[in-house]
This record gives C-alpha cells, sequence and structure tokens, in this order.
C-alpha cells in the first residue's frame, strides 16, 4: 500500500462536503454524523476549500461567534493542498507533517476521488513498517 489510490481502495472513497454559504452547525453536525474531522467545501464539482473541527474550534468557539449564523466560507481553509491518487504514501505524509494539515483531498483529472486524513497515512505507514518487519523477520530466522 504504498500509494494513495491503494489506500483509497481500502478505506473507501467515501467523500463529503458542503457549500461554503453552508451554516457552520450545518458542517459540524455532518462531521458528528459521518464521524468525520473534515469536510470539503464545494461549489458545484469544484473543490474550493476545507473546513474542519480545528477550523471549528479556533474560529467560532474561541471567538464566540454563533455556529449557526456563520457560513463556512468563513472559517474553512482555502486553496487546500491535494494530491493525485499516484502519490507514494510517504511522501503525503511528509506533506502532512511539513504544511500541518491532517486532510488531503486527492484529486485526478476528473475531479476529487477521494480525502485521506494524517490518522490513514500514520496507520499505512505503520502497516507497511511491520510487513517490512514480519519479512526480515522470516529471513534472519530461516
Amino acid at each position: 500500500m504504498s500509494q494513495v489510490k491503494h489506500l483509497l481502495e481500502s478505506k473507501g472513497r467515501k467523500v463529503f462536503s458542503i457549500a461554503p454559504d453552508a451554516p457552520v452547525l450545518e458542517a459540524i453536525k455532518q462531521m458528528a454524523e459521518h464521524r468525520v474531522g473534515a469536510l470539503l467545501v464545494m461549489r458545484g464539482e469544484q473543490l474550493i476549500g476545507v473546513v474542519s473541527e480545528r477550523d471549528y474550534a479556533r474560529k467560532v468557539i474561541l471567538q464566540g461567534r454563533s455556529s449557526s449564523q456563520t457560513a463556512v466560507s468563513d472559517i474553512m481553509s482555502d486553496s487546500p493542498l491535494t494530491v493525485a491518487p499516484d502519490t507514494d504514501v510517504f511522501d503525503c505524509m511528509r506533506l502532512c507533517t511539513d504544511s500541518r494539515v491532517r486532510h488531503l483531498p486527492v484529486v485526478d483529472g476528473q475531479g476529487v476521488v477521494g480525502v485521506i486524513s494524517i490518522g490513514d497515512l500514520v496507520k499505512a505507514v505503520i502497516d507497511a513498517q511491520a510487513e517490512e518487519i514480519e519479512h526480515l523477520q522470516r529471513y534472519i530466522t530461516s
């Protein structure tokens, strides 16, 4: 599972999104319902941002704003970093840690095909290392 496309195949290609003019309260309800930490902000088929629980905490709760009267576009992270399906998982991990982002939309020539999170990447890296260790142990003990 060294490429993002393999990660998406194993976790599923579910994409949860919201419109930029929707109230933040709706975004939070969707995140809770789908048990995800972020939603893609879409204008039609165009990806324009990402809104996360972190955005909600920093830009609504801590600033004393109203969840029902604040638009998603007011708190979203715009110009999100994206990756292609053939991007290496380790490269995505570096991108997330260097850029301090937790969610990467996966985009191919036809649009958004999925989303991977830092949690997905950590699990993939740990699984790959465990598999490599197992192969090395078999080699050493054979």
